[in-house]
This record gives structure tokens, C-alpha cells and sequence, in this order.
């Protein structure tokens, strides 16, 4: 089997869960190299890692480059792509900076893995929860089709990054101990814009156009993108939720052609990378609890909507730093050495 040498770009929570992945599937490496904006060691899973800081020369020799991405700002491969791309390196970026450029495809295996080989040296990663939204909706939509979809999605704290964690941590640990004033305040890591620790709020990213959020966009510009559907009409609302890791979301989706739920079931239950539980009278369906650590992504509470024709109710939970970021990262570096 041939080897390849490969780059990850980034040691923090999903760069982590990139190596994490990558020596889990037994991808083939010749060379691993891991670059940061500082030099060093770093342990995974009891595996060490020397880290060494980023530069152009870096690349050399490199055939994938896996960036990390930071969500909310400029990463890394804004700066370093091009320098990657001089090399003959194939780019993978979880960042938002390339997911909306016409000629950088957007990929999630299950969903559309030929726009893989459109690609020009640079294929974005969906953001987390549009990544766990189609791999859960792509099969109902090749059955009967899509005409709306009504979004909540409950968004956990890791999806903000580590300092996010920490914040929620520090947070409960005050409430805990009977701190219930200014409990943002008082933390040392604060990165949310609001107190997460007990607490819920519609705020990730920036407000826009129609008052909706960065993150509410992505989920409508980048869903239509991966489906190749700009008919699609998508509304949603994003949710930070006080839960470390694992993105929930409710979702509506009003199918074209008819579709009964225990059809929807089997349909799911047969799809590639989608688990379904779904007894809801024995107190079983998706959690994050559940999930966390887990490749694929889970559905339940499928059922009808008893006033509008059409239309069918979903729950999708699915661990965002895996199928939401890293795993899916590898699995498009999976397609392009097959």
C-alpha cells in the first residue's frame, strides 16, 4: 500500500481529534509532521508528538495538509494555503475561509464525494453542524425530496474551542460552591458572550443580514452548497448549550413527495454513517452523553407533523469535534488517495 506524508496544522481540540483519527483508521503515513504557532511536545492518547512552528519550507514533501481551522477568524490556511499549494501539498480546511468560494469544493463523503475530484488543490470542511445535518437529511432528500427546513440546533460547548470548555467548567465549579452573581465575571477563561454554566443562549457568531447569525448562515449557504440545491429554504436558530461536547438539533423538514415516518426510519437506518435510535416510550433516542467519541451520527424522534402535509420532525446528535470536524477531514483525505 502506498503511503503519504501528511500535515496537520494545528494541536487544538480538533487538531487533536485529527491525529486522534488519523492513527485510529490506520491511515497510511509515511511521514507525519505536526505544525502550531509554537514548537512543542504534546501527547495524544499516549502517543507523543513534537509539534514545531509553522513556516512555508515546512510543506515541502507534503502531499495532504489537514488544517484545523479556527472558527470565528482568519486561520491559518489563509496565510499558509497558498504556500502549500506552491508545493504540490493538497489542502483540507476545516476553517470557514474557502467553504463559500465556487471553486473550492465543500465535501462530506456520504453527501457528494465526487465534487472531491473538482478540486484545485483546496476542499473545505463543512461546518459541524451542517456536516451532521445532511449526512442525516442526504438520504430522506434522494427519496422524496426537500422543500424547507426549520433548524434548531443546540451547540456544545467544545465547538467554541478549549477555552470554551474551560469557561463552562470554572462556571459550574463557582455555581457549585454557591456563586450565583456576575459568574461570567469572576472566570479566567472567558471567550462566550454570555455565562454558559446554567444557562442557554441564541448567540454563535456574529449577527448579519435579517439579524441571523454567522453560524445560522453557514448552515443555510453551506447545506444548499453540499446538496447542490439553492431551492432549499432553510431557517435556522443556533443555540449554545451548556454541554461539553456533541451538537443536538431539532430539526423540520418539509420532504416534496410524501414519506411516512417508519419509512423514514428504514431509509436512515440503511444510510451510510447515520445510527438511529429511536424508542422514545422506553426513554431512548440521542444524547450527547451518548455520542461523545463516536463516528457517526445519530437520529430519533421521527415522526409526522400532524398539521402540515409533508411534513416530518427529526433529532440529530452527532460529536462535533469527530464527524463535525476531524473525522470528516479524514475521511475526504480517505477519498482522495483511493
Amino acid at each position: 500500500m502506498k503511503k503519504y506524508n501528511i500535515a496537520v496544522i494545528g494541536v487544538g481540540a480538533v487538531g487533536i481529534e485529527m491525529l486522534r483519527c488519523l492513527r485510529q483508521r490506520n491511515f497510511p503515513i509515511a511521514e507525519l509532521r505536526v505544525f502550531a504557532r509554537s514548537a512543542r511536545e504534546i501527547e495524544v492518547d499516549g502517543q507523543k508528538y513534537s509539534v514545531n512552528v509553522i513556516s512555508p519550507e515546512g510543506f515541502q514533501g507534503i502531499d495532504i495538509a489537514l488544517f484545523a481551522g479556527t472558527e470565528g477568524e482568519k486561520g491559518a490556511a489563509v496565510t499558509y494555503a497558498s504556500e502549500a499549494l506552491k508545493r504540490g501539498v493538497v489542502v483540507i480546511d476545516n476553517g470557514a475561509d474557502f467553504r463559500m468560494d465556487p471553486k473550492v469544493p465543500l465535501v462530506v463523503p456520504e453527501v457528494n464525494a465526487k465534487d472531491v475530484k473538482k478540486h484545485k488543490g483546496i476542499i473545505a470542511n463543512p461546518n459541524c453542524s451542517t456536516i451532521q445535518l445532511v449526512v442525516a437529511l442526504w438520504p430522506i432528500y434522494k427519496k422524496a425530496g426537500i422543500k424547507r427546513l426549520v433548524v434548531t440546533t443546540l451547540q456544545a460547548s467544545s465547538g467554541a474551542g478549549r477555552s470554551a470548555v474551560e469557561q463552562l467548567k470554572e462556571e459550574l465549579s463557582q455555581i457549585a460552591a454557591g456563586e450565583y452573581k456576575d459568574v461570567q465575571a469572576q472566570v479566567q477563561n472567558k471567550s462566550l458572550p454570555q455565562q454558559l454554566g446554567y444557562n442557554v443562549f441564541p448567540h454563535i457568531g456574529g449577527f448579519g443580514e435579517f439579524d441571523y447569525t454567522t453560524e445560522e448562515w453557514k448552515l443555510v449557504k453551506e447545506t444548499r452548497k453540499i446538496m447542490h440545491d439553492d431551492r432549499i429554504k432553510i431557517s435556522a436558530t443556533c443555540v449554545r448549550v451548556p454541554v461539553r461536547t456533541g451538537h443536538s438539533e431539532s430539526v423540520y423538514v418539509e420532504t416534496v413527495k410524501p414519506l411516512e415516518p417508519d419509512k423514514t426510519k428504514d431509509i436512515l437506518s440503511q444510510a451510510p454513517g447515520v445510527i438511529v435510535i429511536d424508542e422514545p416510550k422506553s426513554n431512548l433516542y440521542p444524547m450527547p452523553k451518548d455520542i461523545e467519541g463516536k463516528d457517526e451520527v445519530f437520529v430519533g424522534r421521527i415522526r409526522r407533523d400532524p398539521f402540515i402535509k409533508n411534513g416530518l420532525w427529526l433529532w440529530i446528535v452527532s460529536d462535533n469535534l469527530r464527524k463535525g470536524a476531524a473525522l470528516n477531514a479524514v475521511q475526504i483525505a480517505e477519498l482522495l488517495i483511493k
